[in-house]
């Protein structure tokens, strides 16, 4: 009697450490955000080179790019790079384009819940405002996924053709007192947020970024894709170079030319072709540095952090914003004051103690394999 063939053994999605790498380091530089941590440095009032360091990690006001402006595009940048790679072995194991998107609606109406969820909790009241990262990923995730079976000329295309949107969109609906394209609560995107949520950030974020933001998440996909290629390391470095290297040569072209300014808040064509430019050359870095040349002796630190993500956003946005932040200040500032360290130097140190604190509670839930998803 013959002995029953067990079936073959499905691929497993394999971890691409440069991206649970990159991951990791964006949501420790939230976190860090969340704590005060760049607030508490620029107090101290930094001279010279240094105290323009500490500048970059905090918005640029309109016109221009820092560092921190990239944080964003790299968070919809990986999580492009997730869907691909997730839906790529899926697919393998037999689970079909239509049956994932059962689970890629479900997981956006999450994000959306998320997202405007934590609007009411910073507003300490119901409000209908949908600015938040997670909510803007919800739109993106999907248009990226409608095409995630094209080829990469046809999602590149749908990139551009997004972005070729916005340009229009920004200069030819000109409604009064919206009409100014580029200058802040004056234009298109400010009159959109009047239509859907009857009011105007103040910060000069505008919903409708959905549309060109678009574009950073389908260029994650096509990362994702590239990555788990069975190419050369050499060729997969060398494209995700040259793809940043046109995305900046475009980007700051668009605004040295005086086309389009590079502007984070209103998400415009030029700030998100330097973005994704600067967020490609990063992950070549990332790839290099972690998948071809194993320097990982530390990357832990960073990965604890990166694979629990969307629990430690929620976690310092919410629980920390609200509590622990001010928690863990009371017994720092309370033991540095009496041996007389400054107020800005207790501000600085209970930064750093709460970021500890929670990259102790990733790194408690990683030992304990727990991993929150949506």
């Amino acid at each position: 009697m013959p002995l029953p063939v067990s079936p073959p053994a499905m691929p497993k999605a394999p971890r691409v450490l440069s991206l649970d790498l990159m991951r990791g380091l964006i949501m420790i530089l939230l976190a860090a955000e969340s704590c005060l941590l760049y607030e508490s440095l620029d107090e101290l009032s930094w001279p010279g080179i240094p105290g323009l360091l500490v500048k970059q990690f905090f918005h640029h006001p309109w016109h221009g790019l820092h560092a921190w402006d990239l944080v964003q595009p790299a968070f919809m940048t990986m999580a492009g790079a997730a869907l691909y790679i997730s839906y790529h072995y899926k697919r393998q194991r037999g689970i079909g384009h239509g049956q994932q998107w059962k689970h890629i609606l479900l997981r956006c109406c999450k994000l959306f819940i998320c997202g405007t969820g934590l609007h009411c909790i910073y507003a300490g009241h119901l409000v209908w405002e949908l600015w938040n990262v997670l909510t803007q990923l919800a739109f993106t995730t999907i248009i990226a996924y409608w095409i995630i079976d094209r080829s990469n000329t046809f999602q590149l295309t749908v990139a551009v053709l997004l972005l070729l949107l916005t340009e229009v969109l920004y200069r030819t609906v000109l409604v009064p007192g919206f009409d100014q394209p580029f200058t802040e609560y004056k234009n298109f995107g400010a009159w959109v947020d009047t239509l859907v949520m009857g009011k105007i950030n103040q910060g000069g974020w505008v919903f409708i970024n959905i549309i060109p933001t678009a574009a950073h998440t389908i260029w994650g996909v096509l990362a994702g894709r590239l990555l788990i290629q069975e190419v050369p390391p050499a060729g997969k470095i060398r494209k995700l170079l040259v793809a940043g290297l046109i995305g900046l040569a475009i980007g700051y072209g668009l605004d040295l030319a005086g086309i389009t300014p590079i502007i984070k808040r209103i998400a415009t064509s030029s700030f998100v072709f330097a973005s994704g430019g600067w967020v490609m050359l990063i992950l070549a870095f990332l790839y290099w540095l972690a998948d071809v040349k194993k320097m990982n002796r530390y990357a832990w630190i960073f990965t604890v952090v990166g694979m629990n993500s969307i629990f430690i956003y929620l976690f310092f946005e919410t629980v920390g914003h609200q509590w622990l932040n001010g928690a863990v200040g009371t017994f720092v500032k309370g033991g540095t004051g009496l041996v007389g360290v400054s107020l800005s130097g207790q501000a600085l140190l209970t930064a750093l103690a709460t970021l500890f604190v929670e990259w102790a509670l990733c790194y408690w839930l990683y030992k304990r394999k727990i991993f929150f998803k949506l």
